[in-house]
């Protein structure tokens, strides 16, 4: 007997799928021929008929040619450039099943980096928004010209086509209005737009960011270079054309980079920063800052944090990556002593200055990374019982897993916005300590975006 071989798929080749599942990025996932077969605005359920666009070794792409059999959750998305921008992965499907697809995504993950037993995890309903529109409280739009006009908007999925938009299902209005009468004046006063083939041209990107509570706005200007043309006259303008402005700041970023800022900010009128109040607590957002884009989720989600921690009011907490020093700020009421770092400076700073303002003098902050403090704290004899994590998307530092791993706090509440990094580091602590439960948030509506708390008991 020949052994079966496994048929590849071909370039725009033709076929048949009914989709299993949602991927981590949002697309519907299909097997054909036991491969498989990722696509992009596919739900589970569905029967449809795609078109491979890209084949990979382990897996293909297709995009939709026919829906044989439509998803009973499937709805029009309400943004008209919903398909082109990709910031959006999930608006074709209803919100209640977004929740439920999105806490599949968690389990995929533990499924594919751990060796835990699943059915021992308490993986809790997702937590959802009762609104899931218009909660984004900042935005960065590129800027770009066409036909001489000047457009403001994200680049297309997977293409650098810049897609204007007039107006976002997701962001905060006020945003939305400023970006536009920027984007105007710009146009009005022809300042000369970047343009990244040729690398000329002086304005690259409009930030907005404004305090949900406050309804303070900030405007930030991202220029190739120091030198802004017609300054005074765009000052003029914006705050003529936008009264309730707080702040204008202009951030020069001239390198060949993906990201948005430089490392050089100047306030051009009004304050450094704008307010924001989470609960209780106060917090200064300056140009650079780094604080959560959806307030009403991050009041739900830091009060998940504070029902992982358990905390007694004796107790030694440490905030790694605490930025700002938000969650450490949320959980001190209740801690015995708090101690933060963050690699970040200005963070550090804006972390002391909202400790001070809140009168907590128990809470403590350092630049540099939690590898290099926590085994120089626990040599002094200073030990955590309760270390509170909140990484960026790559997850945890190996080092700082290893420090985990010895100093054996009794309690780790690990806050990960990308559950695949968070199973593999939660596999990478299993030996030490017991996965108590997860609690998904969902911070980002409409989004494949999933963020989880996870509560971790030294065993």
């Amino acid at each position: 007997m020949k052994k079966e071989q496994a048929i590849k798929i071909e370039q725009k080749q033709t076929f048949p799928l009914t989709i299993k599942r949602l991927g981590i990025n949002g697309e519907g996932v299909g097997y054909f021929k036991r491969q498989v077969v990722f696509v992009p605005g596919a739900l589970p359920g569905e029967e449809v008929v795609v078109e491979a666009t890209k084949i990979n070794p382990k897996f293909a792409e297709a995009r939709i040619k026919k829906i044989r059999k439509a998803s009973p959750y499937r709805v029009a998305p309400p943004c008209p450039v919903y398909e082109q921008c990709g910031g959006c992965q999930l608006q074709h499907l209803k919100y209640e099943r977004q929740l439920v697809e999105k806490r599949d995504i968690v389990l995929q993950s533990l499924e594919r980096h751990t060796k835990l037993n699943l059915e021992e995890i308490d993986v809790r309903p997702m937590i959802g928004m009762e609104d899931p529109w218009a909660y984004r409280n900042k935005s960065s739009f590129q800027v770009g010209v066409e036909k001489g006009n000047v457009l403001a908007g994200l680049y297309g999925l997977n293409s650098h086509k810049l897609i204007n938009i007039e107006q976002c299902a997701v962001q905060h209005s006020a945003t939305t209005d400023a970006t536009l009468k920027v984007r105007q004046i710009l146009q009005d006063l022809r300042i000369p737009i970047y343009n990244e083939k040729t690398r000329k041209g002086i304005v690259r990107t409009i930030v907005t960011r404004v305090g949900i509570q406050s309804k303070e706005l900030q405007v930030v200007l991202i220029t190739t270079q120091k030198d802004l043309p017609k300054k005074e006259l765009i000052i003029e303008e914006i705050t003529k054309r936008l009264p309730g402005v707080k702040s204008i700041v202009q951030n020069i970023n001239g390198e060949r980079t993906s990201l948005i800022f430089g490392k050089e900010t100047a306030t051009l009128s009004g304050s450094d920063f704008i307010q924001e109040t989470l609960g209780d607590l106060q917090f200064e957002l300056s140009a650079r800052t780094f604080f959560q884009l959806n307030p009403v989720q991050t009041i739900k989600l830091y009060d998940e944090v504070k029902k992982a921690a358990m905390l007694t009011g004796v107790e030694k907490v440490v905030d790694a990556y605490c930025g700002v020093g938000t969650i450490g700020l949320w959980v001190a009421g209740q801690a015995g002593e708090i101690r933060g770092m963050d690699i970040i400076p200005e963070s550090i700073e804006d972390a002391k200055k909202n400790a001070a303002r809140h009168g907590m003098e128990h809470a403590t902050y350092v630049t540099g990374k939690a590898e290099e403090w926590l085994p120089k704290w626990t040599k002094e004899g200073w030990r955590p019982d309760v270390v509170i994590v909140d990484p960026p998307r790559t997850g945890l530092d190996g080092k700082l897993l290893e420090t985990l791993l010895k100093v054996k706090p009794q309690k780790i509440v690990y806050v990960s916005c990308n559950p695949s990094t968070l199973a593999r580091d939660i596999q990478t602590l299993s030996p030490k300590f017991k996965v108590e439960y997860i609690q998904p948030v969902d911070m980002f509506p409409q989004t494949a975006h999933v963020e989880c708390i996870t509560q971790l008991i030294l065993k």
